[in-house]
C-alpha cells in the first residue's frame, strides 16, 4: 500500500518556523511531482507549492512566495516544506500530494497519492 505520512507541525508563535517533511513509501518517489496542499478551518483546499522529480524546478502560491521553502531527498524518500515567518493566516492542516506530472491547483483527482495531513497552528 503506497504511503505519505507527514510530520513536523504543531503550535508555533506569529514569525516563527516550521519544518515538515513528507515520508513516501511503496511506489517510486523519483518519478513523481511532489506538491503541498493545505486545508484551513472553514475553507476549501489551497495549493502551496510543487517541486518536480529532480527538484530542477519549483513553485509557490502567492501567499507563501519568500517564507516557504520546499525540497525533496529522492535518496530519502522524503519530501519537506522549510516554512518562515509564519503568520495566523498559514494555520491549517498540511497535505503532502504526488502526481505524475507538475500540479499547480488543489484539485484531488490531478493527484494520485496524498498524505493523511499535519496540523500547523500559528497562534500567540
Amino acid at each position: 500500500e503506497v504511503q505519505l505520512v507527514e510530520s513536523g507541525g504543531g503550535l508555533v508563535q506569529p514569525g516563527g518556523s516550521l519544518r515538515l517533511s513528507c515520508a513516501a513509501s511503496r511506489f517510486t518517489f523519483s518519478r513523481y511531482a511532489m506538491s503541498w496542499v493545505r486545508q484551513a478551518p472553514g475553507k476549501g483546499p489551497e495549493w502551496v507549492s510543487n517541486i518536480n522529480s529532480d527538484s530542477t524546478r519549483t513553485a509557490y502560491a502567492e501567499s507563501v512566495k519568500g517564507r516557504f521553502t520546499i525540497s525533496r531527498d529522492n535518496a530519502k524518500n522524503t519530501l519537506y516544506l522549510q516554512m518562515n515567518s509564519l503568520k495566523p493566516e498559514d494555520t491549517a492542516v498540511y497535505y503532502c500530494a504526488a502526481s505524475r506530472v507538475v500540479v499547480f491547483t488543489s484539485t484531488p483527482g490531478l493527484y494520485d497519492y496524498w498524505g493523511q495531513g499535519t496540523q500547523v497552528t500559528v497562534s500567540s
